[in-house]
């Protein structure tokens, strides 16, 4: 199928406003989207070959992904740099790791053979058999709500003040939020899809929560080095080699790096964005300072309906 029929396509599925004011978002598979993503879907469905090698970094917009791409960057060419050279110093994480839906849609031979990694937004339901029919591995990254909600409408505010425009009004966007309709959303569908297939398939699919990696980053990084198949050596650990990952791939660190500060993503196309944009404040919390003590109950309670029953918690 080519483009112009996607674009048939997604002109008549359901849509409903967006975050911004500009693009709408479209229901597709179950999820709502921008219809440039869902194009790039589409495409990845009918023609991405996964590798075994391959690792998928999977998440839900705003809930860790730059940080989980940065550590498993890091983690896989750990031999091939050292702590001045690695690319990620002079790269935005997202340029070091390709984007399925934008990088990768057309073909899968649009990367460096020697990179394993690639990532995505995809709902778990939603992506390439060949992921998930092959013996790839899957690392996913959730985060609570609040913060994800809080982060993602001061990036979406960011992104478009750059061009002189205007987002939603908070109260707005929190509203089409709490109904599902937010970028590859409702984010308890794309929490659940993800976490019930790592309970079926626990050695193909590592489910981490952004809260407890803040908590206990070191830990978490051998686990997943381990699961990905790049585990440290005792002597690496004893030579700090953990330690010294944890504070390249630090908030601190990055969002101080010239690249991050001046360079851009993207340059040279529509989906340009600053790379300060994914930076903000990677705090767990920052929520109480923008939702009232309402919104943030309707949050919980809706929270807490999702995920009835279930032993997961967010």
């Amino acid at each position: 199928m080519n483009m112009t029929s996607f674009k048939e396509i997604i002109s008549t599925l359901p849509r409903r406003k967006s975050w911004n004011d500009s693009n709408d978002f479209f229901l597709y598979q179950g999820f709502w989207c921008y219809s440039f993503f869902i194009e790039g879907v589409m495409s990845a469905q009918q023609n991405f070959q996964s590798q075994p090698s391959d690792i998928v970094i999977c998440s839900a917009p705003k809930t860790g992904t730059t940080w989980l791409k940065s550590l498993t960057f890091a983690i896989v060419t750990r031999t091939t740099f050292d702590g001045s050279t690695n690319p990620l110093l002079a790269n935005l994480s997202h340029d070091c790791v390709p984007f399925l839906e934008v990088d990768l849609a057309q073909s899968s031979t649009n990367r460096d053979p020697k990179n394993p990694l690639l990532a995505t937004h995809v709902p778990y339901s939603s992506l390439p058999r060949s992921i998930i029919d092959s013996s790839c591995k899957i690392v996913y990254i959730c985060r609570n709500p609040k913060d994800s909600f809080v982060s993602f409408y001061h990036f979406i505010a960011r992104r478009l003040a750059s061009k002189d425009m205007k987002p939603l009004a908070l109260e707005e966007a929190f509203e089409l939020y709490c109904q599902g309709v937010s970028n590859y959303g409702p984010y308890w569908d794309h929490v659940l899809g993800f976490w019930k297939a790592s309970l079926d398939r626990p050695d193909k699919i590592l489910f981490l929560k952004y809260e407890e990696m803040i908590e206990d980053t070191i830990l978490y990084v051998k686990k997943l080095a381990d699961f990905i198949g790049y585990p440290f050596s005792s002597e690496e650990i004893k030579k700090g080699s953990v330690d010294k990952i944890v504070s390249m791939c630090s908030f601190e660190n990055l969002s101080n790096l010239e690249v991050n500060k001046s360079g851009k993503h993207r340059e040279g196309t529509p989906g340009v964005i600053e790379n300060k944009i994914y930076f903000r404040k990677g705090k767990v919390g920052d929520w109480e300072n923008y939702l009232t003590p309402e919104m943030a109950a309707r949050l919980d309670s809706i929270t807490l309906q999702k995920l009835n029953g279930l032993s997961l918690t967010l």
